[in-house]
């Protein structure tokens, strides 16, 4: 297959490189990947400024390798149409991280795959759950495995995978989940400073806080050892809500 690899974390980072050695063997592998880390990105994508790509060598990666001074979004979209031809499916990983709950709408990792979905390409996003000392030996594992069956498999229109590896060792690992997204809301602080020369500034920090972790749901999956899948659709529109907004409609009569 052809597989284009990006990610949030910059071209440079440890689960990529594993991402890709481990799909080389069996794929044609590209990698459009951002310039810098661009965590927590989102969808954004750029239009007020050139976008530029940039070869660059990865030990021991035989494809082609660019990095990109744009979003993880920009780098599917040119990846997609820069290269020979388009490529059969897109893996944005590994992430150094969770991307549980409320994480995927923040997402840079989470968004390249979306993004794809959007332009009708097969993709998912794989993240680790772990930020320190993260090893990505049994995700690299996993994605390849997940590339090579995920052609044949029935999937609904844009839908795309997300898809989430407990920081625990191979052995370890207790199974597969398919779950839903639980919700893991961050509670957010801002932190009010001065730099050197008393200026004020603000850095914004947070914890997450866990309100549901149901047996169902992806926070769960993880808290057991397993590897969560969590089937995703960029169509957030709330169709249970369509047919109950009458008094709303009341209210807009007279507009």
């Amino acid at each position: 297959m052809r597989i284009l690899v990006t990610n949030d974390d910059g071209v440079h980072a440890p689960g990529l490189h594993a991402l890709v050695i481990s799909l080389q063997e069996a794929n044609q592998v590209r990698v459009v990947a951002p310039e810098r880390e661009q965590s927590a990105a989102g969808h954004a994508v750029t239009l007020h400024k050139p976008l530029r790509m940039q070869p660059v060598n990865l030990p021991d990666v035989r494809g082609e390798v660019f990095s990109c001074n744009g979003t993880p979004a920009d780098c599917v979209i040119l990846g997609a149409l820069t290269g020979a031809a388009p490529p059969d499916l897109v893996i944005a990983g590994i992430n150094g991280g969770a991307n549980l709950g409320e994480e995927m709408l923040y997402s840079g990792t989470v968004s390249a795959a979306m993004e794809a979905a959007i332009q009708g390409i097969r993709s998912f996003a794989i993240s680790v759950t772990s930020y320190n000392e993260v090893s990505f030996g049994p995700a690299a594992r996993f994605a390849a495995k997940l590339a090579s069956v995920l052609p044949d498999t029935a999937l609904p229109a844009d839908c795309f995978l997300n898809v989430n590896v407990p920081a625990v060792s191979y052995e370890k690992i207790a199974g597969i989940a398919i779950t839903r997204l639980g919700r893991r809301a961050y509670l957010n602080r801002i932190e009010k400073r001065q730099d050197p020369r008393g200026d004020v500034y603000y850095w914004l920090t947070g914890d997450p806080k866990e309100s549901d972790s149901a047996p169902d749901t992806d926070i769960a999956a993880i808290a057991e050892n397993k590897i969560s899948i969590t089937p995703a659709h960029f169509d957030v529109t709330s169709y249970q809500d369509l047919g109950n907004l009458g008094s709303l409609m009341d209210g807009l009569r007279d507009w």
